[in-house]
């Protein structure tokens, strides 16, 4: 432990604590200075049940009538040490002020005030006990320094702090293991590991007594997620775009492949069922073995691109033909929206959405300029990409990035929606609508030339038996269109309801729905910061001025962190 039993020496139970009775430390698990106990008169408190309670006035007293500050206890813990594990910043400075040596040995463990205050995660401790001298270097009886402490209990604050005042990412502990390595084995989640490679750790490094790389912990440990990660990190860009043309590719032929079953000749519907069952069944197999099943993540994208490959070949191929000279208008309205519908999903998925982008040296200075006023907190900084948040700003777990106005990632594109590309994205979906009822039109021009079926003559289960024995090909690509058709439609309308009506991007809308019900308040989508009228949030979204109506807000979303010309700021951080 810090500074006491030795019963305790397992990291997977908790912090370590000191051996300290439980009424000597009321406020210890907080680790927030709290009101002298009522049943305490701080007149008879020792000096170290005084320091454990903040009881600065009778801690002076005590100090000023003798007591050495250097004294250990009968545990060979000092009074810093005590100070320290329960957060006293006051007791700290005075303490240092009369005498104390900042990297004091004690306890068990052999610990200084700073290993006690890094186990406990008071950040502000760790804080004040660097800008007084303390050395994060030091190694404790278990041969641990500051940071590999930080990284054992999953203190990323503290991490963050410590590689920002300079400490080395990748220091040896007494084995020569790196904070790296103490993660693949002792860290639950995938988490702990995904924030320690944003600093750029040595995946070659290697301990002094099993010679092992991380990657080699990741794997003796059976931490499947770690070894994932560490490949990753050292994986080739040239292997991830061949896995994605492998999805596509496969996406292609398996769409092809399906309504070629459905159009054979055979009437034999059960033969038709048996073929697809073993089509499915091959792809499954070929998708696990070749391409991956993390790679599954851009299965939508290429459906959708498949989807829309196949209706311009069906367009062009079976309906086209049907189309009268006359009819000009309809087919470069066809074309028209293939061309904007490919265009603006290239531009929603190639535009940068609005990541957050720092240099290291500024993301050093932020960390360190939040942690020492106190704001190092999950609202102001994200732990996974080191970089203070801005306004609306949220991070993307697909993406691995925080991204300025987030809206959402979009499961189709596979590409986050942010600031940078929205506006792209409205009309992505707007070409996809337009192509996808064109084609339905087109399609059924088509039956009521080949097919013979007649709706009010037959009745609807006829109509349908016949139409898709009459072109089985031409039924599976409308049923596909009129599915992309529907979800395309149905969110270009939500979508433009939150842009005019609310505001809001849809992560915000979503938030609020949440607080909605869980909160005894009435929560409003309509009253938030972001809400400016509707003809205002149109013209701040397009960035228009309407002829010279409105004055849209010119606002950096990517570097905003206060509203400076909203006047409703009290939701800024729950929206």
């Amino acid at each position: 432990m810090a500074g006491g039993g030795p019963a305790c020496k397992s990291h997977c139970h908790g912090p370590h604590r000191p051996h300290v009775h439980r009424s000597h430390s009321v406020h210890e698990d907080k680790g927030l200075p709290g009101p002298y106990p009522i049943a305490e008169d701080p007149s008879t408190c020792d000096i170290v049940k005084a320091t454990q309670y903040g009881m600065l006035e009778r801690c002076k007293e005590l100090v000023e009538a003798g007591y050495d500050v250097r004294q250990p206890d009968k545990e060979n813990v000092t009074l810093l040490h005590w100070a320290a594990i329960n957060n006293r910043q006051e007791l700290v400075k005075y303490y240092l002020s009369k005498g104390a040596v900042v990297d004091q040995l004690g306890g068990d463990l052999n610990s200084t005030p700073l290993h006690w205050a890094t186990r406990q995660g008071h950040l502000p401790m760790v804080v004040l006990l660097l800008k007084c001298g303390a050395d994060p270097s030091l190694i404790d009886g278990e041969g641990f320094s500051s940071i590999h402490l930080a990284v054992l209990f999953q203190h990323m604050p503290i991490i963050a702090y410590l590689i920002a005042k300079g400490q080395n990412i990748d220091t040896t502990d007494f084995n020569g293991q790196t904070p790296l390595m103490l993660t693949v084995q002792k860290a639950f989640g995938p988490e702990p590991m995904k924030f320690l490679l944003k600093f750029n750790p040595s995946l070659n490094a290697v301990d002094n007594v099993q010679k092992n790389t991380a990657l080699h912990w990741a794997i003796a440990s059976g931490n499947t997620s770690a070894v994932d990660l560490l490949l990753e990190a050292g994986a080739s860009l040239d292997i991830k775009n061949v896995k994605l043309f492998l999805v596509l590719a496969s996406s292609l032929t398996f769409m092809w492949a399906i309504g070629y079953i459905m159009d054979l000749s055979s009437d034999s519907w059960l033969l038709k069922g048996g073929l697809l069952l073993s089509l499915l069944f091959v792809m499954s197999l070929f998708v696990r073995q070749l391409v991956g099943l993390k790679n599954l993540r851009y299965l939508p994208t290429a459906f959708l691109l498949s989807s829309v490959f196949w209706m311009s070949m069906t367009w062009f191929f079976w309906f086209l033909p049907d189309t009268t000279h006359t009819n000009v208008i309809l087919k470069i309205t066809v074309v028209f929206s293939l061309m904007g519908l490919l265009y603006y999903f290239y531009k929603t998925w190639s535009t940068d959405p609005g990541y957050i982008k720092t240099s290291e040296e500024e993301r050093k200075e932020n960390i360190i300029a939040l942690a020492e006023t106190g704001c190092l907190d999950f609202r102001t900084f994200c732990t996974s990409c080191l970089v203070r948040k801005p306004l609306r700003s949220v991070h993307c777990l697909a993406c691995q990035a925080c991204v300025a106005r987030y809206d959402q990632h979009s499961l189709w594109t596979g590409q986050c929606v942010g600031i940078g590309n929205h506006y792209y994205y409205l009309l992505f979906l707007f070409f996809l609508t337009m192509t996808g009822v064109w084609l339905l039109y087109g399609t059924l021009q088509y039956w009521s030339n080949h097919c013979a079926a007649n709706f009010h003559q037959d009745g609807a289960w006829m109509y349908f038996a016949q139409t898709v024995s009459c072109s089985p090909w031409v039924s599976y690509i409308s049923s596909v269109t009129c599915f992309h058709t529907l979800w395309a439609s149905l969110w270009l309308t939500v979508q433009l309801y939150q842009i005019v009506f609310l505001g809001l991007t849809s992560h915000e809308r979503m938030n609020l729905l949440v607080q909605r019900k869980s909160s005894k308040h009435p929560v409003s989508l309509r009253r938030t910061p972001y809400n400016l009228g509707c003809f205002q949030n149109l013209a701040d979204f397009f960035q228009c001025s309407c002829f010279g109506m409105f004055k849209p807000n010119l606002i950096d979303w990517t570097k905003q962190y206060k509203l400076f010309h909203l006047s409703k700021e009290k939701n800024v951080h729950s929206v």
